[in-house]
């Protein structure tokens, strides 16, 4: 078994997960998959072990805690150590709020998206403190720095990670554990068949800013090379955020015109 450092990826069973792992592994790191669909991880695991990778699978869901102590004790018994958690796994619901169902919409997606971030990371970070090394990247999301109409639910998770990952650098930093966390538009995965979104308007990312799970999966590489607090993917996208900072009811005009009202036959 080879010595290359170890990452763990929570929802690695498709998208940004799988194509970060595929990365990592073509880059000597020793891989530990976690999802709930434990097929696709194993498949997942025989093609990156058939390219010559090292990869190992863990069911796991990250409603429960016993499940989330499980995992990073297979993981640390597996491969000895951790060197990079990829807090990756979420989900989106884009609905008006009232339409939302307040379990499987509104308690789930905290559930997952914020408190399964606070509590993988914080059941990773006693080895990585005794350690006194690691890294923490979160999958944040566009929407933890500009939140939109229908996103509620999913920027308000995001907006958590956001505040999460800054105060954890703050927290970590002097044991040489970096924190980070990735805002990335758009991307081209099965986020969108999970949304249930249903829009009059069609308004949609400009196929120009879309990004594919491997320019996500790119981004998170060279974070963990080159450890940077935030990094947010396009970067023109930066124009939006500081649009949004400086002249937030500018932001709110345009939004109401061009998407609220549409959307709500007003």
């Amino acid at each position: 078994m080879s010595a290359g450092p170890v990452i763990l990826v929570t929802g690695a069973s498709s998208g940004i997960g799988a194509a970060t792992a595929r990365l990592f592994a073509s880059k000597g790191y020793r891989v530990v998959l976690a999802a709930r669909r434990l097929e696709r991880l194993q498949e997942l695991e025989a093609e990156i072990e058939a390219e010559g990778g090292e990869a190992f699978s863990v069911d796991t869901d990250l409603n429960q805690l016993d499940q989330i102590q499980g995992l990073v004790e297979k993981a640390l018994s597996h491969y000895g150590q951790i060197d990079v958690l990829l807090n990756n796994a979420g989900f989106g619901r884009t609905k008006w709020l009232e339409e939302l169902d307040p379990v499987k919409d509104i308690e789930l997606q905290i559930q997952v998206n914020l408190n399964g971030v606070i509590q993988m990371t914080r059941a990773v970070l006693p080895h990585m403190l005794e350690r006194r090394s690691g890294h923490i990247i979160n999958m944040a999301s566009m929407a933890g720095l500009v939140a939109t109409p229908t996103y509620s639910i999913y920027a308000a998770t995001k907006h958590g990670v956001r505040g999460f990952t800054e105060a954890l650098r703050r927290e970590v930093g002097i044991w040489d554990i970096h924190v980070s966390a990735i805002y990335p538009g758009g991307v081209k995965t099965e986020f969108e068949k999970h949304t249930e979104a249903k829009r009059k308007t069609g308004i949609t990312t400009p196929a120009a800013l879309q990004l594919s799970a491997d320019d996500v999966a790119g981004a998170v590489y060279k974070v963990a090379k080159r450890p940077r607090g935030t990094t947010i993917i396009p970067w023109v996208n930066w124009i939006g955020v500081w649009v949004n900072t400086l002249f937030p009811w500018l932001n709110d005009w345009i939004i109401e015109r061009t998407f609220t009202r549409p959307e709500r036959d007003l």
